[in-house]
């Protein structure tokens, strides 16, 4: 028998053919050219049921996005070279992960997310905190771990947004080798050098 067009009733999987809409949606046409009403068109829905399940495209968007970065793959390979080399290895390999096209796009539309709603940033911090950062801090020294992740993802945002996102000139169009030598200090320092002390005068 023919199947009956029309738009999909909410029922109980409605929410995940919003979802498998809006990963093709996403990956297809990037953050900026996705609409809430192009994901529902694509899921065979009403625009209110998505906004009904999500809130907004912003909180669509991190809920659905898979993040870019293996935080267990990740931590191996920044303590491949010993904690004396972690910050210049995460610097290298984040500045050269951020170069690939869908990586990028990934990050900046979790930036822009997280800047423009508070539920957004919430998903996005919990993403960022506990499953990478916190982490990774913990395996390299036993003191002030949170801040230390708070720290490192005061460079990964900043760099994200300003290099892709405000495309600051200096930063937008510098290479990512000679980046990565100018932040890999500071990374080290975030995750093991002494914090909160007083600075010599």
């Amino acid at each position: 028998m023919p199947r009956t067009r029309g738009r999909r009733p909410a029922g109980s999987n409605t929410r995940e053919a919003i979802v498998a809409a809006a990963k093709h949606q996403f990956g297809e046409h990037g953050y900026p050219r996705t609409t809430l009403r192009g994901i529902a068109r694509e899921a065979g829905v009403d625009t209110r049921l998505v906004t009904h399940y999500f809130g907004s495209k912003q909180n669509l968007f991190v809920t659905v996005v898979d993040f870019p970065f293996d935080p267990v793959a990740l931590a191996d390979a920044v303590l491949s070279e010993g904690t004396g080399r972690a910050g210049y290895r995460l610097a290298e390999l984040t500045i050269r992960i951020l170069e690939d096209p869908g990586t990028r796009q990934t990050m900046t539309g979790l930036v822009r997310a997280a800047a423009s709603e508070d539920e957004a940033a919430g998903l996005v911090r919990r993403i960022l905190t506990e499953r990478m950062l916190t982490p990774l801090a913990e395996l390299l020294g036993p003191d002030h771990p949170e801040l230390r992740a708070a720290l490192i993802g005061t460079q990964l945002s900043g760099y994200v947004f300003t290099r892709y996102v405000l495309g600051l000139p200096g930063i937008a169009e510098a290479d990512p080798t000679e980046l990565a030598s100018a932040v890999g200090p500071v990374m080290q320092h975030y995750l093991t050098g002494p914090l909160g002390e007083p600075v010599p005068g």
